[in-house]
């Protein structure tokens, strides 16, 4: 303590004597030539500190751009994903648009009215050509109603619940419609059923259409929809169906061989239209 006084007291009194002396006083001198002495060391001090708080500040701005970098990332990755609930908002829309102008346009059934239901599973295999839908009996779904979208006919309704139905696509064995080749040629049209082709990648085959007749590729294929001793087919008329792209004949068949394209897209089906008779 008394060590620690002394030197308090020792300081006080060469910060008075400096202060009060002039410019070339002892004390003065004293300060000037110890910095000329210490001078090279703090010359020297400063290079070799140099480099360090070099490394120091561009650790700083490393560690400062790196978390910039991550907010970036993070601030890009929502607006992507904005982007996308955007873009898919806007495909939603199209589509509904499209089935409402269908609905609402002159190539809708007469006497029907439209349940426009979301697809909510798509087949489990090639084998299985069914989806499920998000409207069922409360809506007035029925078993057998025609199933068709802004292209064309999807299928049928084969299963109703309370909130869902599952609907076999033309694609689906189970499932058959009475058709017409569309043409301006003169003569009868020709007529037959359309049921999927014997493996899931054959397409629609048009079945039991008559060599009598001619039918040419690139012509339409609709629904007939016939009606007969007080029996009618399940499908409206004037459906369409899809597009003749194949057409063979041998001398060994009843009937003439003729494959379709059909006019949906089976595996793009996001909603589609079920058919309900008008009461």
């Amino acid at each position: 303590r008394l060590i620690g006084l002394i030197l308090v007291l020792l300081s006080l009194v060469l910060a008075t004597v400096y202060l009060r002396e002039t410019d070339s006083g002892a004390l003065h001198e004293v300060q000037r030539g110890v910095s000329t002495l210490l001078h090279p060391v703090t010359v020297a001090g400063e290079r070799i500190a140099r480099p360090f708080r070099d490394a120091h500040a561009y650790v700083d701005r490393l560690v400062d751009t790196e978390s910039e970098n991550e907010a970036l990332r993070a601030e890009l990755g929502l607006i992507r994903n904005q982007l996308l609930r955007n873009q898919t908002a806007v495909a939603d829309v199209e589509r509904l648009e499209s089935a409402l102008d269908y609905v609402r346009g002159p190539r809708f059934p007469e006497d029907y009215t439209s349940v426009v239901a979301r697809v909510i599973q798509v087949p489990s295999n090639p084998f299985r050509q069914e989806i499920v839908v998000a409207a069922g009996s409360r809506n007035g779904v029925t078993r057998d109603a025609p199933v068709v979208s802004s292209d064309g006919l999807v299928g049928r309704v084969i299963e109703v619940a309370r909130r869902r139905s599952k609907i076999g696509l033309l694609t689906d064995q189970r499932v058959a419609v009475s058709a017409t080749a569309v043409s301006t040629r003169e003569g009868g049209p020709a007529t037959g059923v359309v049921r999927a082709g014997s493996s899931p990648s054959a397409g629609l085959t048009f079945d039991r259409v008559s060599k009598a007749v001619e039918v040419n590729v690139g012509e339409p294929v609709v629904t007939s929809g016939w009606r007969e001793a007080g029996l009618e087919s399940l499908f409206p008329p004037g459906l369409r169906i899809g597009t003749i792209r194949s057409v063979s004949r041998q001398d060994i068949d009843l009937y003439q061989r003729v494959q379709i394209v059909p006019a949906v897209d089976f595996e793009a089906l996001q909603e589609v239209i079920i058919l309900t008779e008008a009461r």
